[in-house]
């Protein structure tokens, strides 16, 4: 009898990281409430934009993280497509209405006049590859990250591969170099302003996030792991925080303050990597905490649909009261909307991201099977 090989390990699952990318999708939430009930803390939200930067550093964490050998690119590719786009697809038409008119109000600068080819860029989700403001935000304005993140998949299997050569000291030292790569770039553009002549687009310009989180994963797979509280990190993003946000300068703090709101970006993206790292490893070593509680994990898990409706339901709002005067009053906005937006997102999850998803996947796995089956009678 021949024996059979044994099973391909299985990494367990980090739902610490699930419950974190609720936490991302709610930042964003706020960044985008300041445009209906503005509050005096309006620089702190703004902040909250960081949150994408957060899932495109997950995203490659967790593809790379669960990568299993022997999966073929093409398989790899039709999960990706069943994972995000059934729900894109409903999302945009949920967003028409809101975003678009035959005859827009100029006050309502962010309703666009109908045009069926620019909406056809974002049904194809190739939206975010051009330049101009009005085409990458076309369509539903959130979806053009997922033109990011399709640009991710696409060279996910190529980039896993390169990885699967190193050690984790290797991957640790590429991630360490695209960090040193980002702040120096922006050193660049500081010191010589016609380096912003030829705008990079969009998912270029992101591609050393996902590398990242790629990096990271790899390096866990094989044993890494970093040694840090989470307290330090929360610590230092707080520190950025107070930093970023502060009108008060010292004669201390205001140059730290300048250098740090020059280089915000590149500093938000090591937090956003080290936040990763660190709640990975003390899932894998501690066990799961409160990150990974009943209830922040299904937020976590309808997080991709929260973002991609919680704007359209913001601008509609909007479209009937208009934009607020602002102050602490418009406090009282915020848990109305995010209820409202939880609402929709749980419908669009749990009535079309989940279900489509797993039908998709069936029937692609099924598809597979049967041609093995032939090829295997033939």
């Amino acid at each position: 009898m021949t024996a059979l090989p044994p099973p391909t390990p299985v990494e367990p699952r980090l739902n610490s990281l699930t419950g974190l990318r609720w936490w991302a999708a709610f930042g964003v939430f706020g960044y985008h409430m300041n445009n209906l009930a503005p509050l005096p803390i309006a620089d702190l939200l703004h902040l909250g934009n960081y949150g994408v930067m957060f899932f495109f550093v997950l995203s490659g964490f967790v593809l790379t993280w669960s990568a299993r050998p022997g999966t073929s690119v093409a398989t790899f590719y039709w999960r990706r497509f069943a994972r995000i786009y059934p729900a894109h697809v409903v999302a945009l038409l949920f967003a028409i209405p809101v975003f678009y008119s035959l005859d827009p109000d100029p006050a309502q600068w962010w309703v666009k006049p109908l045009d069926l080819g620019v909406l056809l860029l974002s049904v194809l989700l190739i939206q975010g590859w051009s330049l101009t403001p009005a085409i990458i935000f076309s369509g539903n304005p959130a979806a053009w990250t997922l033109t990011v993140e399709a640009f991710f998949y696409a060279l996910h299997p190529w980039l896993n591969r390169v990885l699967a050569a190193l050690r984790s000291r290797g991957a640790l030292l590429i991630a360490l170099g695209l960090v040193v790569g980002s702040f120096g770039w922006r050193a660049l553009e500081l010191a010589l302003p016609a380096v912003n002549a030829a705008p990079i687009p969009v998912p270029v310009e992101r591609l050393a996030e996902f590398a990242i989180g790629m990096c990271l994963a790899h390096a866990m797979r094989l044993g890494w792991r970093i040694r840090m509280p989470l307290a330090v990190v929360v610590g230092v993003g707080a520190s950025l925080v107070v930093i970023a946000t502060i009108d008060t300068a010292t004669a201390w703090l205001g140059p730290v303050r300048d250098v740090v709101r020059a280089t915000q970006t590149e500093w938000m993206l090591v937090l956003c990597a080290l936040l990763i790292a660190v709640v990975a490893a003390r899932d894998l070593t501690r066990g799961p905490g409160w990150l990974s509680a009943r209830w922040m994990v299904l937020l976590g898990e309808a997080s991709y649909a929260f973002y991609l409706v919680h704007a359209t339901v913001i601008y509609a709002v909007i479209g009937i009261v208009g934009q607020q005067p602002g102050g602490w009053s418009e406090l009282l906005w915020y848990p109305p909307l995010l209820l409202a937006s939880l609402v929709v997102a749980f419908a669009l999850h749990l009535g079309v991201e989940k279900p489509l998803e797993r039908r998709m996947r069936r029937w692609w796995d099924a598809r597979v099977e049967r041609r093995a089956a032939t090829a295997s009678a033939a």
